[in-house]
């Protein structure tokens, strides 16, 4: 057929010469920018995964970047702690050189004072002026603030971590599910044996008293009555750390030897030396389970099954439930460490860690350092960190005759300075306050290692592999990309030359005029 109003063979090659431009478009587009995906259009699908991905990758590399910075405001903090540690040793060299008084003048005494009030003057400056960028580390600005802790329960509190999960604060209930004991042996001072005297020691012997704090041995005359037994045993209580006490206050009632301390590392062993097998006439016993010792004991009224013939006793722990999770015991001493919600350490009073049952609650209401170490902003990816005050006021806290002692106790006028000669108690205090730190600085460093480095490396492990998936999608591979262009500049050439033959088609009818 032969038309000249419609070029149907022209009409269809440019169509072909436009899609084969447009692909030759988009290969050089590609080629130029390197990305696959450079509008919605090229891969709405696409688009939106990759999009995604960038996101992730973006809160991911800011994840790095404040795992980073954590670490450098840890490693800023354990340095300060390390500096207070040496201050500590140097304080307790001081104080067992002064205690050496046999050797040691009253100016030598003063001297290790003056020497001790700079270190712990030294310690609270540095307890105030440790910071990072402005963020003061620890004088008590990132402790977590607690409300309504009832000091008749609990001595002491430390919160090392807690999660909000959005709320205003956290309820903290203790509830004692097995008691604190010390070590007790009982003796009997009403004898079976009618021909001996009651409320005294039937014959000459020699006692062996131990305790955590050393050996006492003593030598008794037969008869001597079991309040004098008591005198002798704790005038050397500070050596062997084991007392005595009449049960019920009546010599009758017999005698109670007890550890000065609480739980399973104290003990109390009370032996006849040289005597009969068995103890002869001189037996004690302990309570079977190392159960709770009634007020109101007595020989007579206490069931004899729970009564086991020994010459040793051990302490126990205190154990209790901390919002569901058991704490570990030690002493008066009780750790929580769960560290997706809540981690603290309690020091217990003598009265509410001694009775099964006892309940105390109180709150936090905010404090603590929080930490984002994921790329999504929830509390499974933020760490929460609770740094307390190291201030001489604030550290070492130490139950001593029911009272709370610190650090600045040491100071000149303090209750437990050298002057005051309370060596043993000064002793105590400065064990708490280097335990306190060494905790404080091991607890530091497994957080950096364990959980800011680990976390780094996974974070980049992730990053690698989503950016991976992310040029799957997006990024243009060359080599496929050229051979399209190549294609692409064939066919628009191609096109080219096709339009122009289908444009010369319609002159041929030009030839039915001649």
């Amino acid at each position: 057929m032969a038309r000249i109003n419609s070029n149907i063979p022209g009409l269809i090659a440019r169509a072909n010469l436009a899609r084969a431009n447009q692909d030759l478009e988009v290969r050089l587009e590609r080629l130029a920018t390197g990305l696959k995906i450079n509008r919605g259009a090229d891969n709405p699908a696409g688009l939106i995964v990759s999009e995604r991905l960038r996101s992730e990758i973006s809160g991911l590399n800011q994840a790095i970047a404040n795992s980073d910075r954590a670490s450098s405001v840890i490693a800023t903090a354990e340095g300060a702690l390390a500096e207070i540690s040496d201050l500590l040793n140097s304080i307790k060299g001081l104080v067992v050189e002064a205690a050496n008084t046999g050797a040691i003048s009253a100016e030598e005494r003063r001297a290790n004072q003056l020497q001790i009030d700079s270190a712990i003057e030294s310690i609270t400056r540095i307890s105030n002026a440790a910071s990072f960028g402005g963020l003061k580390l620890l004088n008590g600005s990132l402790e977590y603030v607690l409300s309504g802790l009832a000091s008749t329960d609990i001595s002491k509190a430390i919160v090392t971590g807690a999660n909000f999960a959005g709320q205003p604060n956290i309820q903290v209930n203790v509830e004692v599910v097995q008691s604190a004991q010390t070590a007790n042996l009982f003796l009997n001072g009403d004898h079976a044996d009618p021909a001996l005297p009651d409320g005294a020691l039937a014959s000459a012997m020699t006692l062996e008293i131990a305790g955590p704090l050393g050996v006492q041995v003593l030598e008794f005359l037969a008869g001597t009555e079991l309040d004098d037994v008591r005198d002798a045993i704790n005038a050397f209580t500070a050596a062997t750390g084991v007392s005595a006490s009449l049960i019920n206050n009546n010599i009758l009632s017999g005698l109670r030897f007890s550890s000065t301390t609480y739980g399973s590392e104290a003990f109390v062993s009370v032996k006849r030396l040289g005597g009969p097998p068995g103890g002869g006439s001189f037996q004690t016993y302990q309570i079977v389970g190392n159960g709770e010792v009634p007020a109101d004991f007595s020989f007579s009224t206490f069931p004899p099954g729970n009564l086991s013939a020994s010459n040793r006793d051990t302490g126990r722990d205190v154990t209790a439930i901390v919002n569901g999770n058991l704490g570990s015991g030690r002493g008066l001493h009780l750790s929580v460490q769960n560290s997706t919600s809540l981690s603290l350490e309690l020091l217990l009073n003598v009265d509410f860690a001694t009775r099964n049952g006892s309940t105390s609650t109180f709150y936090i209401t905010g404090g603590g350092a929080l930490y984002q170490l994921g790329g999504e902003i929830n509390s499974s990816q933020q760490l929460n960190l609770g740094l307390q005050s190291v201030a001489a006021s604030r550290l070492g806290g130490t139950l001593i005759d029911g009272q709370l002692h610190f650090l600045s106790d040491l100071k000149s006028g303090g209750k437990a300075d050298l002057r005051s000669e309370q060596f043993a108690h000064a002793s105590a205090i400065l064990e708490a306050a280097i335990d306190e730190i060494s905790v404080m600085r091991g607890r530091l460093g497994a957080l950096e290692r364990n959980t800011l480095q680990t976390n780094v490396r996974s974070l980049q492990a992730a990053i690698e592999n989503l950016t991976a998936s992310e040029s799957a999608i997006r990024d243009a591979d060359f080599a496929a990309e050229t051979s399209a262009l190549s294609r692409a500049q064939i066919l628009a050439q191609t096109g080219t030359s096709v339009l122009t033959l289908a444009n010369q088609q319609a002159q041929q009818v030009l030839q039915l005029l001649q």
